[in-house]
């Protein structure tokens, strides 16, 4: 046993966070742009207006995937290159780049994945209240009618919305992501109420306007929540789906409103907040997804706290940790797909997980990382093992294929399997994507 034989092994990217040509081809400002260009809140003043120069170079990058032996590729769609505005005209440079490069890629026999949204939400439609405004939801299903017909005769597999968690959590909520807000309790959830309605109505617009039949999902952060040990597993599984005081990233936020078509219980009391919407609401959220795709890093491990609900276990002071001070949990990997298929019996994708490292390249010109190809063969047996415990698990993207604009750590995390020297843009990749072609080709039977 082990993966299937059709397992996808990928790699994932952003739109901004790889593409520079931030002012070039005819591409509108979005609110992360602004953010850089105003010059704060990002590390030493680092901007991604030429980023990793992936716009110009991405035939170079593409051959460096298929060199790697990468199956599918997930990238998302920067929303104002195909739209400068955020509605209304298409811009033919944007429309140009995508479909080269999605050609490029199946030339190289490298399956597209693309994300509509990836954070980068357009500035002249966060003018107009952005997602809090009623309207928000029709935008982005116009957006997807349009991604739909421009690209779906050549791409099958669709997701809407990438970690809502973040972009209304962090960006909305916490004032730590673009556009550094720090909204009261009601105002981001409402504007969570209407990106669940936003991402409803761009699954239906997909379908509508798809070309051919279409998989389609969504990809959610999450906080996965480990048992200590075997008495702490069924108690650790459900506390994983329970709103927890003030964060968005209750991992049934955001999917059991998709699935289920209601809001986890408590989940106003865990915010402290007043908040209401029309019931027929739900009839729009509720939607008929193919796939969950997650975004996995780390888990906390937890243990019974003799009242009925869990408590975290503190990390011992040998847990390893990555750059972003998350710790080395390789059983998230188990543990996270494993209650996500059995609580919503859909299909699950890894849509992201890697690690930032501190490296630079040695002297013979390599950038051997042998912590990186630790971190993956480590999580990648637990995800083997979650697929033979029963998981319906499809493939595995490891964030991310190369070095890119860390947000608001700007370029000082480098999350890749290809080194970026971001003053020449040359690329070297890793031992990483050696180690990781290697585990493809042999569909994971060595780990």
């Amino acid at each position: 046993m082990g993966f299937s034989k059709d397992f996808v092994w990928g790699a994932a990217t952003a739109s901004y966070q790889i593409e520079g040509a931030a002012y070039e081809g005819g591409k509108g400002e979005h609110v992360w742009d602004v953010a850089c260009k105003q010059g704060r809140n990002i590390f030493d003043g680092h901007t991604a207006e030429s980023g990793c120069d992936h716009y110009h170079r991405f035939r170079e990058d593409v051959a460096l995937m298929k060199e790697m032996g990468l199956k599918a590729y997930r990238f998302s769609l920067c929303w104002t290159r195909l739209m400068p505005e955020g509605r209304g005209e298409l811009n033919p440079d944007g429309v140009r780049f995508y479909n080269e490069l999605i050609d490029e890629l199946l030339g190289a026999g490298i399956e597209p994945y693309i994300t509509l949204f990836h954070w980068d939400y357009p500035y002249k439609l966060y003018l107009q209240g952005g997602w809090l405004n009623p309207d928000s939801p029709v935008w982005f299903a116009e957006y997807a009618a349009k991604v739909a017909e421009l690209f779906s005769d050549r791409v099958s597999h669709f997701i809407t919305v990438n970690e809502p968690q973040c972009f209304i959590g962090l960006g909305l909520y916490r004032g730590e992501h673009a556009p550094f807000l720090k909204l009261s309790p009601e105002e981001a959830l409402l504007a969570w109420h209407n990106t669940l309605k936003a991402n409803g109505l761009a699954v239906r617009a997909l379908r509508a306007h798809g070309k051919q039949p279409l998989q389609i999902g969504i990809a959610v952060a999450n906080d996965i929540l480990m048992p200590c040990a075997s008495e702490d597993a069924a108690l650790a599984e459900k506390e994983n789906f329970i709103p927890r005081s003030d964060n968005f990233f209750t991992n049934s936020l955001f999917t059991d409103p998709i699935v289920f078509g209601r809001y986890p219980e408590g989940m106003a009391e865990a915010f402290g907040a007043r908040f209401s919407y029309d019931p027929a609401d739900m009839d729009i959220i509720k939607c008929d997804i193919d796939f969950i795709g997650l975004n996995i890093y780390h888990g906390a491990y937890v243990k019974a706290d003799g009242k009925g609900g869990v408590t975290r276990v503190t990390p011992g002071m040998n847990t390893p940790h990555t750059d972003m001070r998350w710790t080395v949990s390789p059983e998230s990997l188990y543990y996270g797909p494993t209650a996500y298929f059995k609580r919503y019996g859909l299909p699950i994708y890894i849509t992201e997980n890697g690690v930032a490292v501190t490296e630079w390249p040695s002297s013979d010109g390599g950038v051997h990382d042998a912590a990186r190809i630790e971190y993956v063969r480590s999580y990648l047996h637990q995800l083997k093992r979650a697929s033979e415990d029963g998981a319906d698990i499809r493939g595995y993207f490891y964030w991310s294929l190369m070095d890119n604009f860390e947000w608001a750590e700007g370029f000082s995390k480098r999350f890749g399997l290809i080194y970026v020297d971001y003053d020449t843009k040359k690329r070297t990749p890793k031992d990483s994507a050696r180690a990781y072609s290697e585990i493809i080709a042999t569909n994971g039977e060595t780990l």
